[in-house]
């Protein structure tokens, strides 16, 4: 019983004694939710999903698409939205990214598509301040089921066979990265 005692006195000091370590900053995560962190801002994904223009629920993601984006050849393409978080809890204010791709296992590479400033739930990198977010906490998109900001792509049906999808941050100032695997 002592030695027992002993074991959880023991793991509860390694625990507090990694508490006060600066916390390590991820740059790959193997799934939706942990915060990465490039050029010190941190990015969540919050949800990523198939989305339908049909359905009731999804139609305020299409606001303000391109023209020609906004046709999709339903039998061999589908729109897929990445629904993501920014922070900044630093001292400064940091620029966001601006670059967004989701790779297949056969390295096709694919970008989200422009819209318009209509479109209120969309994702816009900015000089996001100390204590900042994206999306603001004020916005429907941060009072949305999805809970960040929109990435629209679209995706030619077969990306979605050449599974894990990863989805990358690109730095907006340097050569940093960081990489979440999609649940699809």
């Amino acid at each position: 019983m002592r030695r027992l005692a002993s074991l959880v006195l023991l793991a509860a000091a390694l625990a507090a004694a990694g508490c006060g370590s600066e916390e390590e900053k991820a740059a790959v995560a193997e799934t939706e939710g942990i915060y990465l962190e490039v050029d010190e801002v941190k990015y969540q994904v919050q949800i990523s999903r198939q989305l339908n223009q049909s359905d009731l629920e999804d139609r305020g993601y299409f606001i303000a698409l391109p023209p020609v984006e906004g046709e999709i050849d339903a039998r061999n393409e589908v729109w897929f939205g990445v629904f993501l978080r920014a922070e900044n809890d630093t001292d400064e204010a940091r620029p966001t990214a601006e670059e967004f791709e989701i790779v297949d296992t056969r390295g096709e590479v694919y970008r989200p598509l422009e819209l318009g400033d209509e479109n209120i739930q969309r994702y816009e990198a900015a000089m996001l301040e100390p204590a900042g977010l994206i999306p603001n906490p004020d916005s429907i998109a941060a009072y949305s089921a999805t809970g960040g900001a929109l990435l629209l792509f679209k995706l030619p049906r077969p990306a979605l066979d050449n599974r894990p999808l990863e989805f990358v941050v690109r730095s907006p100032v340097g050569d940093d990265e960081a990489v979440v695997e999609l649940d699809v």
